[in-house]
């Protein structure tokens, strides 16, 4: 601080500003002030001047520069507590308008995928014709022993299929009288052999006989042993109703 005598008196040249915080000790610094008076110019007029400012006003102006401290302290903090508020409610709407945006975006990808043209399949390459089904295989030929036994056999599984009637029993019956079951045996001396139609085989039948009353399937031949059985049991069939009713010459 300085100070600068005019007209015999001393006065404060400036007066420096004090802190809110520095208050108390500006008061008593306040109170220990005094106005110095000055002295005269000559010595026999020597008086004291009023001082530039008193305790009581010193006081009063801190008071007021507090309260507007104060009052300036209150707005800045009003106006910080808003931008706050302001600065939350902005990042709120920001990371809203993000996650809509974002959304958005998913949304519109998803849409682009699903209307993506689906790749048509490559057509489809013609069947192989299937292989012609396989003829089925004929049944196995049935075996037949070679005697009287199969060959009585054999002539009625063909009759069956022809529907020529007839049994086992009844063919052997005839068979034994008529030949004794030679399939090569031939009467050569009743009328029929006097006439040149000599009875022949297992049945002793004659060949106009045996070729009126032929089963297709069977050889052509009298002597051979199922097609003279066949051939005879047909025509017993249509004259006799049956080989079994045959009990003599026929």
């Amino acid at each position: 601080m300085r100070s600068t005598t005019v007209s015999g008196y001393t006065r404060l040249a400036k007066v420096h500003k004090f802190s809110v915080a520095g208050i108390a000790a500006v008061g008593v610094a306040a109170a220990a002030f005094t106005a110095v008076p000055a002295v005269a110019a000559d010595a026999g007029s020597a008086s004291v001047k009023p001082v530039a400012w008193s305790a009581q006003s010193f006081g009063e102006t801190q008071d007021a520069v507090l309260a507007q401290l104060e009052a300036e302290a209150a707005t800045l903090a009003k106006a910080e507590a808003k931008a706050a508020v302001k600065a939350g409610a902005d990042a709120a709407a920001k990371a809203k308008a993000d996650a809509e945006k974002e959304r958005a975006a998913k949304e519109a990808a998803s849409r682009s995928t699903e209307r993506k043209p689906v790749k048509a399949a490559a057509p489809a390459k013609p069947a192989k014709p299937a292989a012609p089904a396989a003829k089925p295989a004929a049944p196995a030929k049935k075996a037949y022993a070679d005697n009287l036994d199969g060959w009585i056999n054999e002539a009625l599984d063909i009759m069956k299929a022809k529907g020529i009637p007839g049994t086992y029993a009844g063919i052997k019956k005839n068979v034994m009288r008529e030949s004794t079951g030679n399939p090569r045996a031939m009467n050569n001396w009743d009328s029929n052999a006097a006439a040149g139609i000599p009875s022949k085989g297992l049945l002793q039948i004659i060949d106009p006989t045996f070729k009126a009353f032929h089963v297709e399937g069977t050889a052509w031949d009298p002597f051979d042993p199922v097609a003279n059985i066949v051939a005879s049991c047909n025509y017993a069939a249509g004259k006799y109703g049956s080989m079994d009713n045959v009990n003599s010459a026929y």
